[in-house]
């Protein structure tokens, strides 16, 4: 049972996917994404396989999205990429792969789709928003 997360251990919800990843018993392969970015191609396959656009993908805030005008709607995919690719920070997380699929944990309990095993107990995210209940279970 392969996972694998694109991690940013200064993000929060990053922190809360892999939590969530550890509370099911598993323990990933992390990889920070801005020590080791993935390269194009795996970025490429990360995006599609997570059913997303290129420009879905983007990370704006705390990003040089602005000052690399990469809000101009006409750069194409390649030409985001190669912004993604010099400036990995651009990349949105926490991605996560599985033998189910591919997610942008974005809220962190996406996650939960793609586990391939259930929760072990309760979680609460950092924020105090429980997740999980006491059995294991999604709070609604």
């Amino acid at each position: 049972m392969n996972v694998t997360i694109y991690h940013n251990p200064s993000c929060g919800t990053s922190r809360n996917t892999l939590a969530l990843i550890r509370n099911a018993g598993i323990e990933p392969t992390v990889i920070e994404y801005l020590k080791s970015p993935p390269s194009r191609q795996e970025l490429k396959h990360l995006i599609r396989s997570a059913g997303l656009t290129v420009r879905e993908a983007i990370r704006e805030k705390g990003t040089p999205f602005a000052e690399l005008g990469l809000d101009d709607m006409s750069l194409t995919d390649e030409q985001l990429l190669d912004a993604m690719e010099a400036h990995p920070i651009l990349i949105n997380r926490p991605f996560v792969v599985t033998e189910k699929g591919v997610r942008l944990s974005r809220p962190s309990e996406l996650v939960l789709d793609i586990l391939p095993t259930p929760q072990q107990g309760a979680f609460t995210k950092e924020d105090g928003e429980v997740v999980i209940d006491s059995e294991g279970k999604r709070v609604v």
